[in-house]
């Protein structure tokens, strides 16, 4: 045992969730498990929580997030939700809980949830574990969507566990692996969805007005705090959705329990980074469908959000419902046209041009499927102030056919930057290379990644490649 104070043990956690009574989760034990080594910290989000990394161990992350030593109650929460659209009550937290919850130094509320922490009332026959490749591949999707401005949670630790695990989509036997995330809040579209199904009213009354006190502070006390509540959230969702869909994205199982009240991102399972610029793009092996494809999250979601109306109905008013989602089109555009512009290097203005340009960029990339994330690595890299004088200086991709639409793509682009002054075009320059990351978390980087780990127990690719990621600092 550390003989020294464990700083996690010593935050101060609010017990927000926890004061809503047990309607709404069971108190559980965390497994215990024969292995317990760190193989990721997150040292960037220690300052958030007020901790200074250099005084926070190794150690300490295992005691806290690998034997869950100090902390009670542990709380697995309730939860329903449609899962490729058929409604499953069966549902809830079948391999994590509730460890705890922090104020930020930025005054906001954070959970961290555990992922392959044991069984639960939930846990639906299976082992409430969490394979490694599983983990792993969770840390590098949160931090690549962070860095790329999605709004997401984050993984706080990963400690391999020394068990071994059974998996129908893995290898097995594959190694053990416990995960703890950051986030704002675990509360689900599926939770309220749940209490509907339970015809409890009150229950969901009592949990949108936490959600409103604790995640929408600036309406709480309002009059319309209801209407203004479910409106945010529809803009929050979008906007997300309109993030992913710049980043290439495709989260692969957007079931209403994998949505959160917060309209963040969050559970990174099946996903993948598109390689080139296809909307039936899947992400998910057993999407035989293509109802979570690429291009169908906006829709998805936008669906999503008209099914957490049911359980809203009984308290909010059903012409204000309708109102808030009608929004949704219009926020959604307007934050994937502002997003893809940056990526551009330019800022959404009100013009035609801009609107030609987005256009013709998204053409170009559907009808020559060159590669998506490469496309805006090599125009990052090769922005050169001589592209606002000279057409043919612009990036020019040898490769890429027909040429008719690369041509036309140059011209406009040249003809949009030939508008900015010197001092505008370093700004494209500065844009681009804040917006565009420098590495494509495509599935092939991803394997050899896992290849070097699971021949090897070689972690430095991994690190290298989280450093990568995090813009090399």
């Amino acid at each position: 045992m550390n003989s020294r104070p464990n700083p996690f043990l010593s935050l101060d956690y609010e017990p927000a969730l926890e004061s809503l009574g047990d309607d709404y989760f069971d108190e559980v034990s965390a497994a215990e498990f024969p292995q317990h080594i760190l193989r990721y910290r997150s040292d960037r989000l220690l300052p958030q929580i007020g901790l200074d990394p250099a005084a926070v161990k190794d150690i300490d992350f295992i005691e806290a997030f690998g034997k869950f030593q100090g902390r009670e109650p542990l709380l697995a929460l309730r939860y329903h939700g449609y899962q490729f659209g058929e409604y499953n009550p069966f549902l809830g937290d079948g391999r994590g809980f509730l460890y705890g919850q922090v104020r930020g130094v930025d005054g906001e509320l954070y959970d961290f949830g555990t992922k392959g922490s044991g069984t639960t009332p939930y846990s639906r026959g299976g082992d409430g574990r969490l394979t490694l490749k599983g983990g792993v591949r969770e840390v590098l999707a949160a931090e690549a969507l962070h860095y790329m401005g999605v709004r997401t949670s984050r993984c706080f630790s990963l400690v391999e566990t020394g068990e071994q695990l059974w998996r129908g989509d893995e290898p097995s036997p594959t190694r053990s692996s416990v995960m703890v995330r950051f986030s704002r809040s675990h509360i689900r579209f599926g939770t309220f969805e749940r209490l509907h199904y339970l015809k409890r009213a009150d229950l969901i009354k009592k949990l949108v007005d936490h959600a409103i006190e604790y995640y929408y502070p600036h309406i709480w006390g309002k009059s319309d705090a209801y209407a203004l509540f479910y409106a945010e959230l529809v803009q929050r969702v979008a906007e997300l959705t309109a993030q992913w869909m710049a980043a290439g994205f495709c989260h692969g199982v957007l079931n209403t329990d994998n949505m959160s009240i917060t309209g963040e991102s969050f559970d990174y399972g099946p996903y993948a980074f598109i390689p080139t610029y296809d909307p039936l793009f899947t992400a998910a092996y057993f999407d035989y469908s293509g109802r979570y494809c690429y291009g169908q999250q906006p829709n998805i979601c936008q669906w999503n959000l008209a099914m957490l109306q049911k359980p809203l109905k009984a308290v909010i008013d059903a012409n204000d419902l309708e109102a808030g989602l009608a929004k949704f089109d219009e926020c959604y555009a307007i934050a994937y046209r502002s997003l893809m512009l940056q990526k551009l290097g330019l800022v959404a203005t009100n013009s035609s041009e801009l609107d030609r340009l987005l256009q013709l960029t998204v053409s170009l990339l559907k009808e020559t499927q060159i590669s998506y994330h490469h496309f805006f690595i090599q125009l990052t890299e090769s922005c050169s102030p001589s592209w606002r004088e000279d057409v043919n200086s612009i990036l020019f991709l040898v490769d890429v056919l027909p040429l008719d639409y690369w041509d036309e793509w140059r011209r406009l682009y040249h003809q949009v930057l030939g508008q900015l002054s010197r001092e505008e075009m370093d700004n494209v320059s500065r844009r681009l290379q804040e917006v565009n990351p420098n590495v494509a978390l495509l599935r092939p980087v991803i394997e050899s990644i896992w290849e070097a780990i699971i021949n090897e127990d070689d972690w430095q690719p991994f690190y290298d490649l989280v450093r990568q990621i995090q813009g090399g600092q």
